[in-house]
């Protein structure tokens, strides 16, 4: 996998991002202790008492998280791999690129490929990383690496035994809409779809793709 700037990253230079970026010093929070408050399943809590950048102090709560990989994955008529499933947290039914959580140091390219063929039985023969989310910056530190993925092949659907979803392909333009609606507000599925949309209209260039392994 090529480990070049995807379109995302070299949108803004360094020094464009210098020029209007303040110091390190005047914004950094240093942790000062930390208490581990819950563990169990794939999450970690931790509650830490930091120095403010002003010399105080105070408190944050952070989750921790193993990370994750998505992917949008673009059959050969050129629609967008979708899945939709009930996500308790908000009680309700999400549109969104397949995505997973990382197993125990599992590659991020190796658990998009995964989730893919788990989530929705298709299988791609070419691969490129599209971009990066930070989904929860104000209490997480989860990360998101999203894949481009084309090249596919369909076989069948083996998703986890307390995961029920349904897969589809919709058109590019049909996922767009739905995101200028507020009808999709999941943001790795923003980010990747309005990514390969400024590719499709060669606003941005595409990544170069890798063949699969395996």
């Amino acid at each position: 996998m090529s480990s070049g700037r995807g379109p995302m990253e070299s949108a803004l230079s360094e020094s464009a991002l210098s020029e209007s970026a303040p110091t390190v010093s005047s914004l950094t929070e240093t942790c000062l202790s930390s208490r581990l408050i819950y563990d169990e399943g794939f999450l970690r809590v931790r509650k830490d008492v930091v120095r403010l950048p002003d010399g105080s102090s105070g408190t944050r709560e952070v989750v921790e998280h193993p990370g994750a990989a998505a992917v949008v994955a673009l059959t050969d008529a050129g629609d967008v791999v979708v899945v939709q499933q009930f996500r308790y947290a908000l009680g309700q039914i999400f549109t969104e690129i397949p995505a997973g959580k990382l197993e125990l140091n599992e590659p991020p390219l190796h658990c998009a490929q995964r989730e893919l063929r788990e989530e929705t039985g298709w299988i791609a023969r070419e691969w490129a990383w599209l971009a990066r989310v930070h989904p929860a910056i104000g209490f997480s530190n989860e990360k998101i690496e999203i894949f481009l993925a084309r090249g596919l092949t369909q076989g069948t659907s083996m998703p986890d035994a307390e995961e029920f979803l349904e897969a589809d392909a919709w058109p590019l333009q049909r996922l767009i809409d739905a995101i200028c609606e507020g009808a999709i507000t999941d943001p790795k599925t923003i980010v990747g779809v309005l990514t390969v949309d400024r590719m499709q209209r060669g606003e941005w260039p595409w990544p170069e793709f890798d063949i699969a392994s395996g």
